[in-house]
């Protein structure tokens, strides 16, 4: 406001300085949170947080704090932001930041700088942050003048939640920081893209390719379950019935327990679900990426008619020709093509009856199996039980997320979180408080290998400190078990990926969680279930039989199509 000077004459109020002018902005922005460790450079920033609505989260590593704001964006749609100071700290952002970009995922990550006046030359802590996140990122920037914060905060948002969704850098020099515009200013205005119908001529093209088709299939993806697809698919799914699998990223995009789903795709080998795609002529794929896994998988000789539906064209690929590519809103494209197509069932391209019953008779192995240690089909059926059908597991990567992946029944999207992109190791537990903070509403489990777990578990003293329930079920093999199930399969043979583990129980009631350990398979599920209904963190140990991996994959191999 004005205000009088000595003289008499009025004077502006001196506008703010970067760090309150960019918390404003990210206000505008709809920013709950940010998470991160504050540093030298940037403790203005962290300061103007103080107050403003937005709840700082200090982390105990840069890294969890990366894949909190990856989680919180992929479960709201809106960028989460982290945010470090300069050198080793934004260093430790990059996994996380990377693994938003190849999971499709919005997010923002901010970081201190060096002041400009020493960025030109070798520096303390100084290295070229822009140009080291640039290849992981939609934009990288550097925040050059004070009067630019407002545009290229709005640019920041406006990129990371655009399709396709990524992550975002922007860096802080610490002088700019400290800096006032030369007059006060104010957020941008938010402008909110909004999703566009296909057009006719698309529709109609791919409306022929479907009524010459004589076993279609539908594969949807991650893009499917952001654009809230899922009613259409199920429309679309009953009114040709045809046959619906998801990727690992779209599961629960298309109901479990529809009597039309065939699972998920994207396991190492060739899984009961790939079956329908052999046998199919024409590939449905709605909000499918190709980063999510291989298209060789589903059409190893590139000869399958492909309709491409999506918000954005398609990656080149070979195993992936794309016969009509139909750009716009999945959900209005699936409605518009249902409506373009005859009255008349198509013959379905797989028996998804049959395929169903394997992967139910897989979770009903596991459910009376009292083998110990516990074989992973048990833990999958478990983990069902315990959890509500909107209650959210995070798989962490590693052979749990294999089984969980393959056969946990999921019925909404953005209940059973993987990474599937960049399929990084130790994003579940720092990833299950993200998950808290943005559905208070839902329980949260992180299943973790006991390699990933250690690779964040410092992130329990964080979760106990800011009061966030949720519990981390460890599955305790002492190897790389994915790792060691790989080589057996190509190598005959394994090395180097044995460890030894802490003393788990003692290792969480150190943090002040709940530590529990499993010492026969009945105990699972009732810990489970004391956990999730707590109102602290717990930690379960579960020892696991692995020995089931190589029994797996020797057991599809021996399958024989079509069913």
């Amino acid at each position: 406001m004005d205000t009088e000077g000595a003289t008499g004459s009025r004077q502006a109020a001196p506008a703010e300085d970067v760090a309150h002018l960019l918390v404003r902005c990210l206000r505008a922005e709809g920013v709950e949170y940010v998470f991160g460790i504050p540093g030298e450079e940037n403790i203005r920033f962290v300061d103007a947080l103080n107050g403003s609505g937005i709840r700082y989260v200090l982390v105990r590593h840069e890294q969890a704090a990366s894949f909190m704001a990856e989680i919180y964006g992929r479960l709201t749609g809106r960028a989460g932001v982290c945010s470090a100071t300069l050198g080793p700290g934004a260093i430790n952002l990059l996994l996380g930041t990377a693994d938003s970009t190849t999971n499709s995922t919005p997010m923002v990550a901010l970081a201190a700088q060096g002041s400009l006046r020493r960025t030109h030359k070798e520096s303390h802590q100084v290295i070229d942050l822009v140009a080291m996140f640039a290849p992981v990122t939609k934009w990288s920037a550097r925040v050059e003048c004070p009067d630019a914060v407002p545009e290229m905060t709005r640019k920041a948002f406006k990129t990371a939640q655009s399709e396709r969704p990524g992550a975002v850098f922007l860096a802080v020099p610490e002088d700019v920081e400290a800096q006032r515009p030369a007059e006060p200013l104010s957020p941008l205005q938010i402008d909110v893209v909004r999703a566009e119908a296909p057009s006719a001529s698309q529709i109609a093209r791919a409306a022929e390719v479907l009524a010459a088709a004589r076993r279609p299939i539908v594969l949807a993806g991650h893009g499917a379950a952001r654009a809230g697809a899922s009613a259409a698919l199920v429309r679309f799914a009953e009114r040709l019935d045809v046959p619906v699998a998801t990727t690992f990223h779209g599961k629960g995009v298309f109901p479990d327990d529809h009597p039309n789903a065939l699972g998920a795709v994207g396991f190492m080998r060739h899984d009961y679900g790939n079956f329908g795609f052999d046998a199919a002529d024409v590939l449905v794929c709605v909000g499918y990426e190709i980063q999510e896994f291989d298209p060789a998988r589903i059409n190893p000789n590139g000869d399958k008619r492909i309709v491409h539906v999506h918000r954005f064209p398609a990656e080149v690929d070979a195993h992936y020709p794309v016969a009509v590519g139909v750009e716009g809103d999945p959900a209005q494209a699936l409605d518009a093509l249902a409506a373009a197509l005859p009255d008349r069932p198509a013959p379905g391209a797989a028996n998804t009856g049959r395929i169903r019953t394997l992967l139910d008779e897989e979770l009903r192995y596991g459910r009376d199996s009292d083998a110990w240690p516990v074989v992973p089909q048990r833990v999958v059926h478990d983990v069902r039980a315990a959890l509500g059908r909107r209650d959210i597991v995070l798989a962490d990567t590693g052979a749990g997320k294999m089984w969980m992946a393959r056969l946990y029944p999921t019925f909404e999207p953005d209940t059973c979180l993987v990474s599937n992109g960049l399929s990084t190791m130790g994003f579940a537990l720092p990833g299950a408080i993200a998950a808290k903070l943005a559905r208070p509403d839902r329980r949260v489990l992180a299943v973790m290998g006991d390699g990933s777990f250690l690779m964040n578990s410092q992130e329990l003293e964080t979760a106990v400190r800011e009061r966030i329930p949720l519990a981390v079920l460890v599955l305790v093999d002492q190897e790389y078990g994915l790792i060691t199930w790989k080589m057996e399969l190509e190598l005959g043979r394994h090395s180097h990926t044995r460890f030894t583990n802490p003393d788990l129980v003692a290792y969480a009631e150190s943090f002040g969680a709940r530590g529990h350990v499993v010492e026969a398979a009945d105990q699972l599920l009732p810990l489970l279930r004391q956990a999730l209904d707590g109102d602290g963190v717990s930690v379960i140990a579960c020892p696991v039989d692995y020995r089931e991996n190589l029994r797996l994959t020797d057991r599809l191999g021996g399958l024989h199509g079509p069913f």
